[in-house]
């Protein structure tokens, strides 16, 4: 195996402007990536800005696909529709193309990749899609119970950060707050209703079946990373008003039987994942915590009243901006070095 440094890369990011095209700067830099170049892609609004990052100052480029076919690895931060229009055309340049839209992952030919669960799963493959948020911060944990007990069955409900919504879902929580203790009127444009001090139980459009799209997209890509394409997977997504950092709870039925002290050594030992479960001592996941961390949080971990020795429950926190999205990203291109 060689000790060479791998050769730097020519990075893009497409949709730089945005929490998550942001945030994937960050992380480069942060997982020390070893850039040659970065490009900053960006709206024909916002080209010709410059912008301060760890890489330098750099102004932001109007986005064109002929432009971005040049660079080695390009990171999509856009809506799924851009992502359709232009990521297969950037991807048959040679280009690898990170995906964090939906467009893809559910396309039998793309990979959708969580690497500490699934890498083998990437191959050659020039197109990569990054999963939901959600779906990404609840496997790094289901995974590792999977390789050991077997699931059988999974129960998630979340508890979903405004960011979750970019950073217009931030300043809606900011200023509707603000509004609502000063006696103000409060306005929801970014949600369906006020989040100030509420809980909102729909994320996403509902389907037929009285989910939403969003409750889906966690039993779709849980399938798919995990390889289980028959596991029964039953989710409930409400938005809270925090900031950043997904919440989730987690109730699991195992082939084999499993105890909670058995299931904290072998979240212990997994990569992407701090066990924080001394409930005594009011150590267990929180949001607060989470935020900035690449590491997902897991604890509250205990036997299942409901499936006994063959289930737990446990609580799950994760930074969605970061390994519901950025970091999962820049980890994926990291598997191509």
């Amino acid at each position: 195996m060689s000790t060479s440094s791998p050769s730097p890369r020519r990075v893009a990011i497409v949709g730089a402007t945005g929490a998550v095209g942001r945030e994937m700067v960050d992380v480069l830099h942060r997982r020390s990536f070893p850039v040659a170049e970065l490009g900053l892609f960006a709206s024909e609004r916002s080209a010709g800005r410059t912008v301060e990052t760890p890489f330098g100052e750099k102004t932001l480029v109007a986005f064109d696909v002929e432009k971005v076919k040049g660079y080695d690895i390009v990171l999509l931060a856009v809506s799924g529709d851009f992502a359709k229009e232009h990521a297969p055309a950037i991807a048959a340049g040679g280009a690898l193309v990170i995906d964090n839209s939906s467009a893809f992952r559910y396309d039998d030919n793309v990979p959708l990749v969580v690497p500490e669960i699934n890498a083998h799963a990437m191959g050659d493959a020039k197109l990569v899609a990054n999963p939901n948020c959600t779906t990404a911060i609840a496997v790094v944990a289901l995974g590792p119970l999977h390789k050991a007990f077997g699931l059988k069955r999974v129960i998630v409900s979340t508890y979903q950060a405004t960011s979750g919504a970019g950073a217009e879902g931030m300043a809606e929580l900011e200023e509707q707050t603000r509004n609502q203790l000063d006696g103000k009127p409060v306005v929801n444009s970014v949600f369906r209703h006020p989040i100030p001090f509420n809980l909102i139980p729909q994320i996403d459009a509902f389907q037929e079946n009285g989910y939403t799209k969003e409750e889906m997209k966690v039993t779709w890509e849980t399938r798919k990373i995990l390889e289980i394409p028959d596991l029964p997977v039953s989710c409930t997504a409400v938005r809270i008003p925090t900031y950043r950092a997904h919440s989730e709870a987690i109730t699991v039925e195992t082939l084999s039987p499993v105890t909670p002290d058995a299931a904290r050594a072998v979240l212990a030992d997994a990569p992407g994942v701090v066990v924080k479960d001394v409930p005594a001592d009011g150590v267990y996941p929180m949001p607060l915590n989470a935020t900035g961390q690449f590491d997902v949080e897991v604890g509250r971990i205990r036997t299942s009243l409901i499936f006994g020795d063959h289930g737990l429950d446990l609580f799950v926190c994760g930074d969605q901006l970061l390994k519901g999205a950025a970091l999962n990203a820049v980890q994926i291109a990291e598997l191509s070095l």
